[in-house]
């Protein structure tokens, strides 16, 4: 027996990041609900998007990281190649993050303003 969530519970405040589902009322990241939310739902000034660099675990090779986007299956794949175009580079997408080889953090905060989000440059 699955436990849904009651209807008249709504979260006051939370410290996660980016948008909640409306269904499971867990982040869109740890939603059960089996239910891709399509990317039009979402509004991209609502998903505070994360643009950080990375060495750790990849050989001292530096590796921009994109999080926080609200958009799963496709619609993170057609991001993903846009970015690694844009920036004539390879990468991957991974769960809910982007990864571009190399330091680009500059040009996909551009990249990503144009298309509506609100980017923010993350670490060192």
């Amino acid at each position: 027996m699955t436990k849904r969530p009651d209807p008249n519970r709504r979260r006051v405040w939370t410290t996660d990041a980016g948008p909640i589902c409306p269904r499971c009322l867990r982040p869109i990241s740890e939603c059960r609900c089996g239910e891709e939310i399509a990317a039009d739902a979402i509004d991209p000034r609502d998903a505070p998007v994360r643009v950080g660099r990375e060495t750790k675990g990849r050989k001292g090779k530096c590796v921009t990281v994109v999080t926080g986007l609200p958009l799963r299956g496709k619609a993170l794949q057609d991001l993903a190649s846009r970015l690694k175009k844009r920036c004539g580079s390879g990468g991957t997408e991974r769960e809910d993050a982007v990864e571009i080889q190399g330091d680009h953090r500059d040009v996909i905060v551009a990249e990503l303003q144009t298309l509506g989000y609100r980017p923010k440059k993350a670490g060192g």
